[in-house]
This record gives structure tokens, sequence and C-alpha cells, in this order.
């Protein structure tokens, strides 16, 4: 196994399958991003040795396998659209690169699931990702998110968003 610093969410939570898989992707693409891990390799170690195990005494929950997948490699496969549009959305002095990688992180996978997700309600995909920035970072920084994802689904989604 790779040797990465581990992110472990603060306190215990509940999720679904899907939420569980979207923290496990936020994760992967942590890894990816500060540590260089291929798409390849973050996959199947997160598959066979996290998702629905036991590590290190940390219970993780099962996970939607196709649901991370897509995330993940779509992230990936979109990152140079997407942080171009996460940046507008940032106040100007603040761009992407200057976010912690798991915000980061956490950006990208939501801005990506308002753009192609369309069978998840806006409003959904939002307050998930704040839920899994939750298990990370402080209330400050969550409101970041949230109004990141907020300003993007509005965007994309906007007679979601202005109901």
């Amino acid at each position: 196994m790779a040797d990465f610093k581990k992110i472990e969410p603060k306190g215990e939570r509940k999720a679904n399958r899907r939420g569980a898989a979207r923290l496990a992707a936020v994760q992967a693409l942590y890894q990816m991003d500060v540590g260089g891990t291929g798409i390849n390799e973050v996959l199947a170690e997160f598959e066979s040795f996290w998702i629905g195990s036991e590590v290190e005494g940390e219970q993780y929950l099962p996970a939607e396998g196709a649901f991370f997948r897509d995330v993940v490699s779509g992230v990936l496969r979109d990152q140079k659209q997407l942080d171009p549009l996460i940046d507008d959305v940032l106040s100007r002095g603040w761009p992407l690169a200057r976010v912690e990688a798991i915000l980061r992180a956490v950006m990208r996978a939501g801005a990506y699931e308002l753009q192609h997700r369309k069978d998840i309600p806006g409003r959904v995909i939002v307050s998930e990702y704040v839920d899994v920035a939750h298990a990370f970072v402080e209330r400050d920084e969550t409101g970041m998110v949230n109004a990141v994802l907020d300003q993007i689904g509005r965007q994309y989604r906007s007679d979601e968003f202005t109901r």
C-alpha cells in the first residue's frame, strides 16, 4: 500500500452507500492530488482495501462502487474544465490552488456531480458534499464549500435552485 497521509473523518456518522462512496471518492481524489497516485492504482486500493473494510481499527462503510468510480474518474477526466469553473466562483485573490487539497477534492467532486449527475437533485449534492467537508474541516471552511457549490448549482441547474 502507498505511504500517504491518511485522512480520518472527525467523529462517527451514519451514511448510506452513496454517501460512503462520496466520502471515499474525496479521499481518493485527495490521495491522487497530494501523492500523485494514478487513477488505476487509487481505484484498486480503495475498492480492495478501504471501502467496507476495517483498517487500523476504523470501520469504513460499504459504498456504491460504480458511483465511487464515476465520481473519481469523472473528476479526473473533467478537471481542466472543473478547476476554472470553481476558480471563477471563489473570491478574487483566492484561487483554487491556494485552497487545502481536501477542500479542492470536495469542490471538484461536488461540481462534477452538479454538472453530470442530473439524476440526483442539486440541493442534495450540495448538502452531501458539505457533510463530507464537515468530516475533515471546520465550520468556516464548510461554509465556503456550500457557497461555491451553491453558485455552481445555480449556473448549471438554475431551475432547481430558484424554486
